[in-house]
């Protein structure tokens, strides 16, 4: 004979738990008779007693043990299961940018994403060194540069190419003396120590490079920017500065520019078996 009365069972179990049929009413918001009829009912479906009744109380039975053990079980399964499909509907995807590309790029564009994407819930990591992605917790990160990187998979997202930037003071520097004693003479600003972008840059505009001790580390590149506008120096930058262009608060300071730059896609190695990160790189692919 089939079991009917599942919704009895957990009616069962908070009464066994509290050992009391007024305690247990309470916490379901029905009456003391309503809960002593629901347990009858299943006795009687059962064949076998659950509880003892006492003078002042009530007592599992041996079967009644044995039950609850096997309610508790299978009801700590169902709720540990319906936590893993709720956590399943709401994913987390974490995305890690500097704060340059998430301000001036991505962040215009990221409702359109949680438009087509309700079911996954995405984290956007500000991030400075973007370079030790699966310690960061990051599925995937954007990463500014010419995607000669053998620690993480990539794929371009976009051509960006790189040029000297400075403010309106660098740039009659430069119309005063020229390009090559101005950049002798000019504070470079860098993201990391070991950047080669300006050594790159020289080569190709055909200039010197002398390894210039004048140089200034600064990692956020919006810093960075800040910087230039305030006369530290100057600094590789692209068109994403457009707005600061505009506003002449920097200038470019000649032709030059190292066209093989952009920005790419970075991946630890097995991220991509991931369809949440596949389904945001293809939106960022569409979204260029």
């Amino acid at each position: 004979m089939r079991f009917r009365h599942f919704d009895n069972l957990r009616v069962f179990n908070i009464v066994a738990q509290h050992g009391s049929f007024s305690s247990a009413a309470e916490e379901l918001c029905l009456t003391k008779g309503a809960v002593s009829h629901q347990i009858r009912q299943l006795e009687a479906e059962l064949d076998f007693d659950l509880f003892k009744r006492l003078p002042r109380g009530i007592s599992l039975t041996l079967k009644g043990r044995e039950l609850l053990l096997a309610t508790q079980s299978a009801f700590g399964g169902l709720e540990k299961k319906i936590g893993e499909l709720r956590q399943s509907n709401s994913r987390t995807l974490t995305i890690g940018v500097t704060t340059y590309f998430a301000s001036r790029w991505l962040s215009p564009r990221l409702m359109d994403f949680m438009r087509a994407h309700p079911d996954i819930r995405l984290r956007v990591q500000p991030m400075i060194d973007l370079h030790n992605l699966r310690a960061e917790g990051v599925d995937l990160a954007i990463r500014w540069g010419n995607g000669a990187w053998n620690d993480v998979e990539i794929e371009k997202l976009f051509s960006c190419p790189a040029w000297p930037c400075g403010n309106a003071e660098a740039l009659n520097f430069v119309r005063d003396l020229g390009l090559k004693t101005a950049f002798e003479k000019l504070t470079l600003l860098r993201d990391r120590q070991d950047s080669t972008a300006w050594s790159q840059w020289f080569k190709v505009a055909s200039l010197p490079y002398l390894g210039q001790a004048d140089s200034l580390i600064i990692p956020d590149p919006n810093v960075r920017v800040q910087a230039v506008i305030d006369g530290q120096g100057i600094a590789l930058n692209d068109r994403l500065v457009e707005a600061e262009l505009q506003a002449g608060t920097l200038h470019r300071l000649c032709d030059a520019e190292l066209s093989d730059f952009g920005y790419y896609l970075a991946y630890p190695s097995d991220a991509t078996s991931n369809p949440d990160v596949a389904d945001f790189a293809d939106w960022l692919k569409q979204a260029v």
